[in-house]
């Protein structure tokens, strides 16, 4: 554990380890016996493919090896685990010309206004289809500081399907971070110093098994990110019992204090292959109005507020460039709480 990558980065040479956050956001707990029968499924365990051979001995962290044929596939070593740049969905002052250009596409709900200490939602899990290598599909949260311009915080959880950086359309879980809106800093998992990962049995970048299937069982994961009120690092957590790790909080600027906007939803890459709309899926590709066992959804959307409590958000913001090829609608009620339903096939005939 001692010896992962985050401890590359300068400013964590002589950084002592948390084990565990101080404190852990307190709020309404959803009930698992009051959950309606539509979704009596959610007890059924997701693992990670690599369980099958073992986990790994405490004291140690799983890192998913990066083989030569990763680093080939990056457009140079450099970029190799990196996003790149002005990949962000950006709901209010959306300059179009910067949206067609980065060629990302988006379904989210937001909320924007108030100082956020954290974020939750439980997703489901699906291996949409990608048309291009080059393209990736993915489902997760952001939390958001500082401004659109260069300067932007973020950290990003979820899971992503992305024949580029893995070599394969598994789906996998996935993490990133950036201090300076993805010019310099930050990755995809472990690829670079900054997260302090404590969790021997879940690897970040690891496939997730199994996933949900169309009229069939459905699988969904959550994810709760937090800032610790003592320490002011920021925590994650995997379902209920897997508290991954954390990004200490001198990554950042804006996120040393508070995150400013929180989205949740899905993203794609639109590389417009022979020059129509990509068919790369969204979520489980289909449509929000389709809904349950059909369509994907984010539900129980909650932030953490400045007391350190989890809570429903106030005021949710939905954002898409093109509804047609890819949509979002959201709802409420007693089980799922705040929750929304996205997604979408790309091409089709409204989305040439």
């Amino acid at each position: 554990m001692s010896h992962q990558p985050a401890f590359d980065h300068p400013y964590l040479k002589d950084h002592k380890i948390q084990m565990r956050p101080s404190y852990h956001p307190e709020g309404r707990v959803f009930d698992d016996s009051k959950v309606s029968t539509e979704s009596k499924e959610r007890k059924n365990p997701i693992t990670q493919l690599w369980h099958v051979n073992d986990k790994c001995p405490e004291g140690t962290i799983p890192i998913r090896r990066t083989k030569e044929d990763d680093v080939l596939r990056a457009s140079s070593v450099k970029r190799y685990g990196r996003k790149k740049h002005r990949a962000i969905p950006q709901p209010r002052s959306a300059d179009p010309d910067l949206i067609n250009e980065s060629g990302h596409q988006h379904a989210i709900a937001y909320v924007e206004g108030d100082k956020y200490y954290g974020a939750k939602a439980t997703i489901n899990v699906w291996e949409p289809k990608i048309q291009q290598p080059n393209e990736f599909s993915l489902s997760q949260l952001w939390i958001l500081g500082g401004s659109f311009g260069q300067d932007l915080n973020s950290i990003e959880a979820g899971w992503q399907v992305s024949p580029d950086l893995y070599g394969d359309n598994n789906t996998r879980l996935f993490t990133y971070w950036t201090s300076d809106a993805y010019q310099a800093t930050g990755c995809y998992n472990l690829l670079c110093s900054g997260f302090i990962q404590i969790n021997s049995e879940i690897a970040m970048g690891a496939s997730i098994s199994p996933v949900s299937g169309y009229r069939n069982s459905q699988y969904d994961i959550s994810i709760l990110v937090w800032k610790d009120p003592k320490e002011g690092h920021w925590w994650m957590q995997f379902g209920n019992d897997y508290v991954l790790g954390y990004w200490p909080s001198f990554l950042f600027s804006y996120l040393a204090d508070s995150a400013s906007m929180i989205e949740w939803g899905g993203e794609v890459v639109n590389s417009e292959p022979d020059g129509r709309h990509t068919s790369t899926q969204m979520g489980s590709g289909r449509f929000p109005e389709e809904g349950f066992g059909k369509a994907s959804y984010f539900r129980n959307i909650q932030v953490v507020d400045s007391t350190n409590n989890l809570k429903a958000p106030k005021g949710i913001g939905t954002f898409t460039e093109k509804s047609n090829c890819y949509d979002v609608q959201t709802g409420n009620n007693g089980d799922w709480g705040r929750y929304f339903y996205y997604g979408g096939p790309g091409r089709n005939e409204n989305c040439p």
